[in-house]
């Protein structure tokens, strides 16, 4: 069992031994820039496709609250090599002070309160037309999940009260909702990835539990031990911890699968 999660993680980090920026730059997958329609803006958002032979699901990246950067880009390419079309739309479109979104922000503090100044409504707007715009892609198979990081994570418990035109919500490190109600709407699986020290979010999962139960919805966690906040990106830092790198390379194997049952 030890060789083998020694070898989980040496390959992990073989593959992923690039910075965010080379990996984009390096990678043979296609990667283009849309604009997603709104009623309100458009939204720029990245999109990169598989080297696949047929029709695939489109997973949508919600990312940090540090917004649509280059590991945000970087994961979604990660994404679309294990085999699917990955969508990130920057929700910082238009927020900027010059207009622009997250690379127009002086720095990932001046982002980090841009995202906590969002209109709700215009989050939930956004993903709405990023699941319609997945439709429409002709590589696509009709099928979208959505995967959040920290903000981001929140956001797709969030999305999962929202609709039900959704295959699934995958919440790395986020919060679920606090009032018990808004589970009622959840009608797909919702897939959870917790690092152990990381209280401020875990001790929310019991609410979550609780009344996804009551609601009969399938609420599936995974508490990667001595793992902190922020573990997928963490974990393929320069000076990432142990728990961090493990539990990235476990977290990797098992969104993978996740996403082969889709």
């Amino acid at each position: 069992m030890r060789t083998s999660l020694f070898a989980l993680v040496l390959l992990s980090q073989l593959l992923w031994s690039q910075t965010p920026l080379e990996r984009l730059e390096n990678s043979p997958r296609h990667q283009e820039w849309i604009s997603l329609k709104t009623p309100s803006k458009e939204v720029k958002s990245f999109l990169v496709y598989p080297e696949v032979a047929e029709k695939t699901p489109v997973v949508i990246l919600i990312h940090e609250n540090r917004g649509l950067n280059d590991w945000a880009r970087s994961m979604a390419d990660q994404i679309a090599e294990m085999g699917y079309i990955a969508l990130a739309p920057d929700f910082l479109s238009g927020t900027a002070p010059n207009g622009g979104g997250t690379a127009d922000y002086k720095n990932s503090d001046a982002a980090r309160t841009g995202i906590y100044s969002l209109d709700p409504e215009q989050i939930h707007t956004t993903l709405d037309a990023a699941v319609e715009f997945a439709k429409q892609i002709p590589a696509s198979n009709g099928k979208s999940v959505v995967i959040g990081f920290c903000w981001g994570g929140s956001q797709s418990f969030q999305f999962a009260t929202e609709t039900a035109d959704i295959a699934a919500a995958i919440v790395c490190y986020g919060t679920g909702p606090k009032e018990a109600a808004a589970y009622q709407n959840i009608r797909v699986p919702v897939y959870g990835f917790y690092g152990g020290n990381d209280n401020r979010v875990n001790a929310t999962i019991v609410l979550s539990k609780t009344a996804m139960e009551n609601n009969s919805a399938a609420y599936e966690t995974v508490i990667y031990e001595g793992a902190g906040h922020g573990f997928f990106r963490a974990g393929e830092g320069e000076n990432a911890t142990e728990a961090n790198k493990i539990a990235r390379a476990k977290g990797l194997k098992r969104l993978k699968e996740i996403l082969s049952q889709i």
